[in-house]
């Protein structure tokens, strides 16, 4: 099966492989742009930007770890601008996005911040984002993209944007319980059989197909060729992943997260609970045994980060700040980091340039 080109909006990508958004420097300028430059779509993260470059674009920090005063500098105007503009150095002007969650503090500001900053498309998942076209309606030109995890979820979707604002998603990604970071379902669905990417997704593309021509993309535990084929084959015209990616050169991430990643076993990667309301998938590490010991980091909700959380009622409950603790990951604290990867993080054993990663999903030549 030969894997096409396919178009969100007006953009054209060249290769059906999306990269996930990765947050607090997983997929910035360096991963995002050499994606892109290599066909497929970059996806720059908005999330925890204030920590950029030794935190150098934003003005307030506080606290150990020099941590962003409020989500005005956790999510950094300046600091986006910085990295879409260092991403565009690598990629040109082939198509570039932005992830944006929904369920941040400060959602509607970051999504003009990037569409500002030149994204050609702004991604949003982490809640089901009705108010998406709002956000984002001085800007027409930008092609959104919800994420999903039903085909209600999309009905319900573009029903809302028909309505308020005459407009329906450019595309849509359909992301199934084997994702890494936060899920679209309970813990408890998560294994569920029928909540699986494979059973999910073709109802999806069904409900896409009745609002017009919207392409579905696929996401969530999605490996190699043979797994892009096979998403391919039930409908999807593209697919996400996230996982993979971690193991390149190129990935902003900390060498210590691709090491944990590398290092870790089947056994290690867990789903945990979250301040952000929703289970997230990430290696177990020395964080999870400091907060079982009741040993883990005093928390101080500084960052003001997601909505969800509360000034960190939320982050008390379940132990730790999201923030802070993805912050520590960036910096390449391994005692106290919050390591976020998908299901399949454990089958990770080298770390190989985009341009040959690109190369491998592309012609399945897997060693």
């Amino acid at each position: 099966m030969k894997l096409n080109s396919f178009k969100i909006g007006k953009n054209l990508i060249e290769k059906p492989i999306v990269q996930g958004g990765m947050g607090v420097g997983i997929s910035w300028d360096q991963l995002a742009g050499n994606v892109s430059l290599e066909g497929g779509l970059g996806v720059v993260s908005a999330v925890g930007t204030g920590v950029y470059k030794d935190r150098a674009y934003i003005d307030k920090t506080a606290g150990v770890g020099r941590r962003p005063v409020e989500a005005i500098n956790f999510y950094s105007a300046n600091a986006l601008k910085q990295i879409i503009a260092n991403t565009r150095e690598i990629c040109g002007e082939r198509p570039l996005a932005v992830n944006i969650l929904y369920a941040q503090v400060d959602y509607d500001r970051v999504v003009v911040d990037a569409c500002e900053a030149g994204a050609d498309i702004i991604i949003t998942g982490a809640g089901l984002p009705l108010t998406m076209p709002e956000a984002a309606k001085e800007y027409p030109d930008v092609s959104l993209v919800p994420i999903v995890s039903t085909a209600k979820a999309l009905r319900i979707l573009c029903r809302r944007w028909k309505k308020t604002h005459n407009r329906l998603p450019d595309a849509v990604i359909v992301e199934g319980p084997l994702s890494g970071g936060h899920q679209g379902f309970k813990y408890e669905e998560c294994f569920l059989p029928e909540n699986q990417l494979e059973v999910i997704l073709p109802p999806v593309v069904e409900e896409a197909k009745q609002w017009g021509d919207i392409p579905v993309i696929a996401a969530g535990g999605i490996w190699d060729h043979e797994d892009i084929i096979k998403m391919l084959e039930l409908g999807a015209s593209a697919v996400q992943m996230g996982t993979r990616f971690i193991g390149t050169v190129e990935c902003d991430a900390s060498e210590v997260m691709k090491q944990m990643i590398v290092e870790s076993k089947e056994e290690d990667i867990k789903l945990f609970k979250s301040p952000v309301g929703y289970p997230a998938r990430g290696v177990k590490s020395a964080l999870h045994a400091s907060i079982e010991a009741g040993t883990a980091p005093k928390i101080a909700c500084i960052s003001n980060c997601v909505a969800p959380c509360k000034r960190g009622e939320e982050a008390k409950v379940v132990g730790y700040c999201i923030a802070d603790r993805l912050s520590d990951a960036y910096d390449g604290i391994r005692e106290t980091g919050l390591f976020f990867t998908g299901s399949n993080g454990y089958r990770l054993n080298e770390i190989i340039t985009v341009k040959a990663l690109m190369k491998k999903l592309m012609d399945g030549e897997e060693s």
